[in-house]
């Protein structure tokens, strides 16, 4: 099942085990489960302290539990094969029971352990291999499950229970149930889980937001130009904060990154996560999970800005620097809100799975339209793209390959009016000819979005100078409106929105608030630095 590569990495891992642990497999005659034995069979021969049980029959079939021997309570369960993104999550489900301690800060481990559950919380998670968002919402209620004995999970592979997946009407992964019922869906860590389930852990977190002194620099937003403004103006010595509602931003929902200098190939929840513990190497402190609401100006010259958060808290800076990033633009249409997840979907690479030997449309014809399509083309029965202009906007090469694909059809000066189903899941659309202004239905069973961004700057209005478009208007130093405001990424007027423009505007704008730190009433420490 595993190469000789991928065995010698699971054997150096597994040195980690401090306890044994117990592989109990469910299974039938399928190749499936056949592949699934082969898979714990390389578990087992790479380590020792792991024993394999196989069992046939079972609530789904093919799958197995990692159980600490001697402590049944503590398991977790995998429902089909852990492996593409996923194999990740397996291997720490292997250590995390196996009594290796995972690398979560203290206080989080306690929380979790104190956490008061009535009765016991059980968690299912439905995956695909190909989503990058799954890890995250896996591994943490995995983690979960192993210091809570409380609370059990099993994560899913959608694509493999596709009877399942009807019946709950699973459309867009990862989904979480909690004891039967919707708990969440999209990309969640461990901070965001306990945040719903702790429901006192908001305000507990404000009162030590608000309880902070005044920073020097305070970054709004956890993207790629968040992470360079916070590192350069943690480089200067000065007091610097984060502010972010989940960090990493609208890279957490990147598939492949191949244009970022020096790196030939990433993915965005890897590069992500390299951003942040760059920002960790240095004396930040980061406020994540927190969504800024309202920017209030300095009520004299060179003194202190106000940024206020929905939890209630309140943080003061003598600068702040706006990198809120953009998010996925929506079509606007009767229809789209209320199927969203349910038929409408965003992420190609993580939903498409699910559709698998249906019909499905993609909404625009720019290069993300157009590389949605052709990734969904080798999933499903049918694509239809639809573009709203006369001709696609993608590059030629993606063009080209599009074209050369039987199963996609192209619809140009097509406008989308409407999308439609049956109360619970999308049935098809509406789409105007603007040519010849007449209105066609096609039917379908998903709808992809890739219409471009907005950027995310709503709770600004009115407070600084914004585009026609919602972007914050910066000149050349970063600077915007407001004294001492400063701005970059995808969130401004800085035109083509690339991760590595954003990186190098971050760090613009923190040279220049350090700029206005030093000619403005700042204090001693920070004139000598």
């Amino acid at each position: 099942m595993l190469d000789d590569g991928m065995k010698a990495q699971l054997k150096a891992y597994l040195e980690n085990l401090r306890t044994p642990i117990e592989l109990v497999a469910h299974t039938d005659d399928q190749p499936k489960s056949r592949e699934l034995v082969d898979l714990l069979e390389d578990i087992v021969a790479a380590s020792p302290k792991v024993t394999l049980t196989v069992s046939s029959g079972g609530e789904r079939v093919p799958s197995f539990d990692i159980v600490r021997s001697g402590s049944p309570e503590v398991a977790v369960t995998f429902a089909g094969l852990p492996m593409g993104h996923e194999f990740t999550s397996l291997v720490l489900a292997l250590l995390w029971v196996g009594g290796h301690p995972p690398k979560v800060e203290a206080e989080v481990i306690e929380q979790v352990k104190a956490l008061d559950i009535d009765g016991e919380l059980r968690f299912e998670t439905y995956f695909s291999l190909s989503c990058q968002n799954c890890p995250d919402v896996v591994q943490a209620l995995s983690l979960m499950s192993v210091l809570n004995p409380k609370i059990k999970h099993v994560a899913i592979d959608g694509a493999l229970f596709k009877d399942e997946v009807e019946q709950r009407q699973v459309m867009a992964v990862p989904t979480i149930l909690l004891n039967g019922q919707p708990f969440g869906q999209g990309r969640m860590g461990l901070e965001q889980i306990l945040a719903k389930l702790d429901t006192g852990a908001q305000s507990r977190e404000a009162e030590k937001i608000s309880a902070k002194s005044e920073f020097d620099v305070l970054v709004v937003g956890g993207g790629p130009a968040g992470a360079s403004a916070a590192i350069y103006a943690a480089r200067k010595g000065i007091r610097t904060g984060v502010v972010a509602e989940r960090f990493g931003g609208q890279v957490l929902d990147t598939m492949d990154i191949e244009n970022f200098i020096s790196v030939p190939h990433t993915e965005g929840p890897k590069l992500a996560t390299a951003l942040e513990q760059h920002v960790k190497d240095y004396e930040v402190d980061i406020m994540n999970l927190q969504t800024a609401t309202q920017l209030i100006p300095a009520t004299t010259p060179g003194g202190l800005i106000e940024v206020r958060l929905q939890s209630g808290a309140s943080v003061k800076s003598r600068t702040v620097i706006l990198s809120t990033g953009a998010r996925w633009r929506n079509m606007n249409v009767p229809g789209e809100a209320e199927y969203k997840n349910k038929g409408v979907a965003y992420c190609p690479h993580c939903d498409g799975p699910l559709f698998k030997g249906k019909r499905v449309a993609v909404i625009g014809g720019g290069n993300s339209g157009v590389e949605a399509a052709i990734d969904l083309a080798g999933i499903v029965a049918e694509v239809t793209l639809l573009e709203f202009a006369a001709e696609l906007r993608a590059d030629a090469v993606l063009q080209r390959k599009l074209y050369s694909l039987p199963n996609v059809k192209v619809l140009t000066n097509a406008q989308t009016t409407e999308v439609k189903g049956d109360g619970s899941k999308v049935t098809g659309l509406s789409y105007k000819d603007r040519l010849h202004d007449v209105t066609h239905d096609i039917a379908l069973e998903g709808i992809f979005v890739q219409i471009g961004l907005v950027p995310n700057t709503e709770w600004l209005k009115g407070t600084l100078a914004l585009s026609k478009h919602g972007e914050v208007e910066v000149n050349a130093k970063g600077e915007t409106s407001l004294p001492g405001v400063f701005a970059a990424g995808d969130c401004t007027t800085v035109p083509y929105k690339q991760i590595i423009i954003a990186m190098g505007e971050g760090s613009k704008a923190s040279l220049s608030a350090f700029d206005h730190l030093i000619r403005s009433t700042a204090p001693a420490d920070v004139i000598a630095a």
